[in-house]
């Protein structure tokens, strides 16, 4: 699963992946480098939620994008995702989860919790492919609405890539502080994700981040 407009991007897609519906068991994958992981969250052909008390970003790029997913008869979907780049991100009491239908088990919730024992968890060349997002609080500065996200100009964009929708949406910002975030998202990828005070937990029935 990948989203069709993410142009440029080449980064090793290996780190925390969930493999859904082997009796009971999930794959997780970690690789580790001085506490940080070059890392993805994907799960074939389902959403995931995410939480956090707060994110803090530097030079944020936003556009429309396409995720591929399946639908409750298996067959592939189209879901239209909103892409949030940022080139640094500190984010504070994070949660991901994934409820997932396991057969003759149930449910199965896996969870994640990072950043929630004072340190928070950070991120480099950071992107959430974002289904919807709810904040309680949203600061943006220096936003700039419209630009174009292949122009090299394009200087608060993280990785130089282009747009394979001419007419894609996009906007971009000097810095951006969400607060109250929760969201539901597709994919989350980044250069770089430090995940201090990490907790991984999987939970017999339905127990996601809200």
């Amino acid at each position: 699963m990948s989203s069709e407009v993410r142009g440029g991007t080449s980064w090793k897609r290996f780190a925390l992946l969930l493999v859904p519906g082997i009796a009971g068991t999930a794959a997780v994958g970690v690789g580790l480098a001085e506490g940080a992981l070059a890392a993805s969250f994907s799960v074939s052909g389902q959403d995931f939620k995410v939480t956090a008390d707060k994110l803090e970003g530097y030079d944020l790029i936003q556009y429309n994008g396409v995720a591929k997913g399946h639908d409750m008869d298996g067959k592939v979907s189209s879901n239209p995702v909103t892409i949030s780049g940022f080139r640094q991100a500190k984010i504070t009491n994070m949660c991901q989860s994934l409820v997932t239908p396991v057969p003759g088990l149930g449910n199965i919730t896996m969870k994640i919790h990072a950043g929630h024992k004072g340190s928070p968890a950070l991120a480099e060349n950071l992107y959430l492919d974002v289904a919807d997002l709810d904040t309680t609080s949203s600061t943006f500065k220096d936003l700039d609405i419209g630009v174009a996200v292949g122009d090299p100009s394009h200087t608060t964009k993280p990785q130089a890539g282009t747009v394979q929708n001419p007419n894609a949406f996009s906007q971009r910002a000097k810095g951006a502080v969400l607060e109250g975030v929760k969201q539901r998202a597709w994919a989350t990828t980044a250069g770089t994700f430090k995940l201090n005070n990490l907790n991984l937990q999987l939970l017999k029935g339905d127990s996601p981040c809200y």
